[in-house]
């Protein structure tokens, strides 16, 4: 057998997978038995031989010399027993290697399954580029880098050959709105992470920049003062302002400081990147706050406001806000007025400005009224047209009789359209003659046409006052003989109150009766012996032509009726009493049937009602004039006696 290949075989027998050599030699029998060599020459060739061979170390980078070049493969002797085989394409330079060329490649394991040995050129150029990149890291040096690609939160770059992260918050100090724009652009970029077991690389460009602008920024800063103008560039728009970088450090333009004008975003004013010129107008040293303003630059529009603008002029404006009570007009940047809702139009009721104007509407405007001080300003709309009241003493002269439509109805009166935009008022005390009415509702309904007389025109106030009433002759003037004191009728109730009843009188006058006037002894509860349609045998004890007032009474009218009269009239309204004067007997008190029985509507609904309603009647019942209340003097006494001799009886 050759030495060669016996030393090989040996060598075989006693390396390992790490150090190739180093174990202990064994004897073997067959070599005894079949090698031409003693034990002793075998011995120092296996030495001769394994000082051939080099101490390797698996996952290093080892040297090696290119053995051999083929169209698929590059074959490397690193000094070990066998050969490394590595692929062509692992060699950026295969062009210009040769044989015998020294290059260095990463040992990745001694022998795999089938003995090889494998390494590796592309690991051993990682590895190297892997040593300057942390080597830089901790140096903290700048190094050149070409973005790749975009990715979710920011570039690859190319760094030395390997791909590192730039997040997007640290291309720039500014906000980046375009990544696409970097790719292929080389850029110097500082490692500030490094990830081992990853091998991953975080680099940021900002933190070169930021050093740069250091020094600019404490100069900014040290010269900072109110009213330094400066230059700088638009950094980040928001709904509440500006942010605009003055070379490495920002201050904020709020979005009042823009402009003296209205302004509903600050795009309106402003662009991304633009370079604007802006004043400082406050400085926080301690929280390094600069506030800066836009608008101050300008004079203030309002400093030559009466070379522009004078009252009574016309001019167009822009609609820029609506309110409840009117409308605010732009008549150029930072001059407003107000168009109120009562200077709108001569004639429509206006309840909110959108009716007549709309957001962004050019609109034509007079000038009322200029307040410099309080930097107020007041429009109209309707002084462009002539005023329709001037000509209204003409055509609704006072005491004219017109038709109107019923428009609304309140407490106090009805409001009456005599023409499209012109309204009158007719009070509760103009509807009727005749009728106390407690609201307007009791005599006439809404859309209803309505007879109305002119009693007055306030053309200042815009008001005219109309009548109903007035539209008939004042029967009150017949109904002095009619309803002449000591004159005897009938009536029925429409109403019950506290002090007595409302009845209505032939011709629909109304008529007040008191409570001491409805039996000869005290009623206490009204509603529990009377009810509504209830006829009453009536006497008139008051007749006031003045104030159109008739009190009356059913005791007076009972006293000259006979006895089936009365008796007719108790058992129909059993008040409990004694026999008046000149009465035989009285029958007792017939208890009302359960079904008729008053029921407690109108009670609650008459003492709910307003107190004034009911101001003539109640006034009738307590202070009736002197020459009225002798007849009731009598009665008075009369049922006073008799309640006395009941009780002493």
């Amino acid at each position: 057998m050759p030495e060669e290949t016996l030393l090989r075989e040996k060598a075989t027998a006693t390396n390992g997978t790490r150090g190739g050599l180093t174990k202990g030699r064994q004897k073997n029998s067959r070599f005894e038995r079949d090698s031409d060599y003693s034990a002793d020459e075998y011995n120092d060739l296996a030495k001769m031989y394994e000082g051939t061979l080099g101490e390797i170390t698996e996952h290093e980078i080892v040297k090696g010399r290119v053995v051999q070049i083929t169209d698929d493969e590059v074959s490397i002797d690193i000094g070990f027993k066998s050969e490394g085989v590595l692929p062509r394409n692992e060699f950026n330079n295969i062009e210009d290697l040769k044989p015998g060329d020294e290059v260095e490649v990463y040992l990745e394991k001694v022998e795999d399954s089938d003995g090889k040995l494998i390494l590796s050129r592309k690991r051993a150029d990682f590895m190297r580029i892997w040593e300057r990149i942390v080597k830089a890291y901790e140096t903290q040096d700048v190094l050149k880098a070409k973005v790749v690609r975009r990715i979710k939160g920011g570039l690859v770059v190319d760094l030395l050959g390997v791909e590192a992260f730039l997040p997007g918050s640290q291309v720039d100090v500014r906000p980046v709105r375009d990544f696409d724009a970097l790719i292929n652009r080389e850029m110097d970029v500082r490692v500030v992470k490094i990830n081992h077991p990853n091998e991953n690389v975080v680099v940021s460009h900002k933190v070169l920049l930021e050093e740069n602008l250091a020094g600019q920024r404490e100069e900014i800063l040290s010269k900072l003062e109110k009213g330094l103008v400066l230059e700088g560039v638009v950094k980040a728009i928001t709904d509440f302002g500006v942010f605009v970088d003055l070379g490495g450090v920002d201050g904020l333009v709020h979005i009042t400081d823009l402009s003296w004008g209205r302004v509903n975003h600050p795009s309106e004013v402003v662009k991304l990147d633009e370079t604007i010129q802006v004043v400082v107008l406050d400085f926080d040293e301690e929280r390094r706050r600069i506030s800066l303003g836009l608008k101050q630059l300008t004079p203030h529009p309002w400093e030559a406001i009466d070379e522009k603008l004078t009252v009574g002029q016309r001019l167009t404006g822009k609609v820029v806000s609506l309110t409840d009570y009117g409308a605010f007009v732009e008549l150029e940047r930072g001059i407003e007025g107000l168009i109120h809702i009562s200077e709108m139009s001569w004639t429509q009721h206006i309840k909110h400005p959108s009716q007549m104007v709309s957001l962004g509407q050019m609109v034509e405007v007079q000038v009322l009224n200029i307040d410099k001080a309080e930097k107020k300003i007041s429009l109209g709309m309707k002084q462009l047209d002539p005023d329709p009241w001037d000509a209204l003493l003409q055509k609704y002269p006072v005491g004219s009789v017109h038709t109107g439509i019923v428009r609304n109805l309140a407490n106090f009166g009805v409001f009456v359209e005599l023409e499209p935009g012109v309204d009158g008022l007719v009070h509760i005390s103009d509807l009727s003659w005749t009728k106390k009415l407690r609201h307007p509702g009791e005599m006439v309904k809404k859309g209803q046409e309505l007879e109305v007389l002119i009693l007055g025109i306030d053309a200042g106030q815009r008001r005219i006052s109309l009548g109903h009433k007035q539209v008939t002759p004042n029967p009150w003037e017949e109904f002095t003989d009619e309803y002449r004191v000591g004159q005897e009728t009938e009536g029925k109730i429409v109403r019950i109150i506290d002090k007595g009843v409302v009845v209505e009188l032939p011709h629909g006058v109304d008529g007040f009766v008191p409570t001491s006037q409805l039996a000869f002894a005290p009623v206490k509860s009204i509603a529990t012996y009377f009810r509504v349609g209830d006829n009453l045998p009536l006497k008139v004890i008051e007749f006031d032509k003045e104030a159109k007032k008739i009190v009356l009474s059913v005791v007076e009218a009972l006293k000259n009726k006979g006895p089936e009269a009365q008796e007719e009239y108790y058992r129909l309204h059993p008040v409990p009493q004694s026999a008046p004067a000149g009465v035989a007997e009285i029958p007792p008190p017939v208890e009302a049937p359960a079904e008729s029985a008053p029921e407690s509507a109108p009670e609650a609904a008459i003492e709910n009602a307003p107190e004034a309603e009911f101001a003539v009647e109640e006034h009738s019942a307590e202070a009736a004039p002197a020459e009225a209340s002798a007849p009731t003097e009598p009665v008075e006494a009369e049922v006073h006696h008799d309640a006395e001799g009941d009780e002493n009886a």
